[in-house]
């Protein structure tokens, strides 16, 4: 099945999607990565947002197949830039995830309608994006001393399911 090529993509009325969360990648580059968020937020119930450039057509086929035939069960956002998307959510609560972040992601204690914004596989948020978020919103997953970094699509998975967790599944 094939994105559409519209800006904005909402399920179909037959589904019974509960929507609880936002999810923002900056710049995306791995198709992979993406469309694997893209059935993770079918089966949450979470929106996706990309904010472009993007590393990828909408239509590449390893897009597609990591995001199986969830496309049509997933809420997709495509914003030109950072600035329109940040408009998006000026009035919301906005967690930024950086190796960089302040405060662990188990420790924050997360409400529906939370939008989590997650950077670029190869360099993470730039920093300008990163501090216009509130320190103590900025958040970082654990790793090893040595590591560099976590698998985008993973990094999200986590965070959704435990976000999910808090508020009651």
């Amino acid at each position: 099945m094939r994105l559409p090529s519209a800006i904005s993509y909402e399920p179909s009325a037959e589904s019974s999607i509960f929507i609880m969360f936002d999810v923002i990648l900056y710049q995306p580059e791995i198709p992979p990565n993406t469309g694997n968020i893209i059935r993770l937020c079918a089966n949450t119930g979470a929106r996706l947002h990309l904010v472009k450039p993007l590393g990828f057509s909408l239509e590449d086929k390893q897009l597609m197949r990591a995001g199986l035939d969830y496309h049509e069960f997933a809420t997709l956002t495509i914003y030109d830039g950072w600035t329109e998307c940040a408009k998006r959510f000026k009035d919301r609560r906005l967690f930024a995830f950086s190796r960089r972040g302040a405060q662990r992601y188990d420790l924050v204690e997360y409400a529906q309608d939370d939008a989590f914004l997650f950077g670029p596989e190869s360099r993470g948020l730039p920093a300008e994006v990163l501090e216009a978020v509130a320190e103590q919103q900025r958040i970082r997953l654990p790793m090893t001393p040595d590591s560099r970094s976590l698998n985008l699509s993973n990094t999200v998975a986590v965070v959704v399911y435990e976000a999910w967790r808090q508020v009651g599944f």
